[in-house]
């Protein structure tokens, strides 16, 4: 496994500083909030995306992909009634696919809360088809970029739209492209799943649906800040043979965001460092087969 950072942590350091105090932490990468970056990441050059590569690259570290897709610019919605401020999102996730790829990313992570409600007036079937046909269309860019779209899902608190990681498993077997994807969420997950996210790991990632991991507390702070154990989550992930990378994604930062970007690295790794010979041996197997 590869453990990443989400880079809005550390905002607003310039993106160089950003890949140098990751490095320093012991990330092996950077997971980039688009928004970040400036205030219509869809107006990048592809020849801009490949330059923060290099960045990334000059100081040991990779971008590994993106998420927190559609806060900028404001007003984008993947469940909009309004054909072209649907049509306007849409293409504003296909162009994320390519600065993706450009980037070096291997995936995007759709969360984006604000961007996926049932607008007054609009049923939770109407508002699902739409996010579900943005989704289709995304997927066919990520299938020309070569990377991953991910639908992650985000507890009820946040978005009446796709809670659960079945439910998002629906949407993806419904498109069939394999490029369309799933993700766990730690923090969502143990907010909103019946399980533990242990159990959720293991009964959800031999289905081959599952291309990412994000590491935080129900609490929204950075793991190994509240009360959510992760060894038995590692572990999970190590038994069932992910080779993908683990973001960390606090949101509450502790106690700053140096502060709380530091404490996950080192627990982290830590953790890591004193798994199970058993697990690590399992993670070095391939992962089950998808299952469509």
């Amino acid at each position: 496994m590869k453990l990443a950072l989400c880079n809005e942590v550390l905002a607003p350091r310039p993106f160089a500083e950003q890949c140098r105090v990751a490095a320093a932490l012991g990330y092996m990468g950077l997971e980039v909030a688009p928004y970040t970056l400036c205030d219509d990441p869809s107006s990048m050059t592809d020849a801009e995306a490949r330059a923060l590569a290099r960045v990334a690259a000059d100081h040991g570290i990779a971008i590994t992909g993106l998420h927190w897709l559609l806060v900028r610019p404001g007003g984008l919605s993947i469940t909009a009634a309004d054909a072209a401020l649907h049509g306007r999102t849409v293409a504003f996730m296909r162009r994320l696919c390519d600065l993706c790829a450009a980037m070096g990313g291997a995936y995007l992570v759709h969360g984006s809360p604000g961007q996926r409600l049932v607008a007054e007036g609009q049923t939770r079937s109407d508002a699902l088809a739409r996010a579900t046909e943005a989704f289709a269309s995304a997927g066919e860019a990520a299938r020309a970029a070569g990377v991953a779209y991910c639908i992650e899902p985000l507890s009820a608190d946040q978005t009446p739209l796709v809670n659960t990681v079945a439910e998002a498993a629906a949407i993806v077997r419904s498109l069939g492209n394999p490029h369309v994807r799933t993700m766990i969420d730690t923090s969502s997950a143990g907010l909103a799943e019946a399980e533990p996210v242990d159990a959720l790991i293991r009964r959800w990632m031999p289905s081959g649906l599952i291309a990412h991991v994000q590491v935080n507390d129900r609490n929204r702070r950075g793991p190994g800040q509240g009360d959510m154990r992760f060894g038995g989550i590692l572990a999970a992930l190590l038994e069932t043979g992910y080779a993908g990378v683990v973001a960390a994604e606090p949101f509450d930062y502790v106690p700053d965001g140096m502060g709380s970007a530091a404490w996950a690295a080192g627990y982290l790794r830590g953790l890591l460092e004193r798994a199970p010979a058993a697990a690590l041996a399992a993670s070095a197997r391939p992962a089950g087969q998808a299952v469509r």
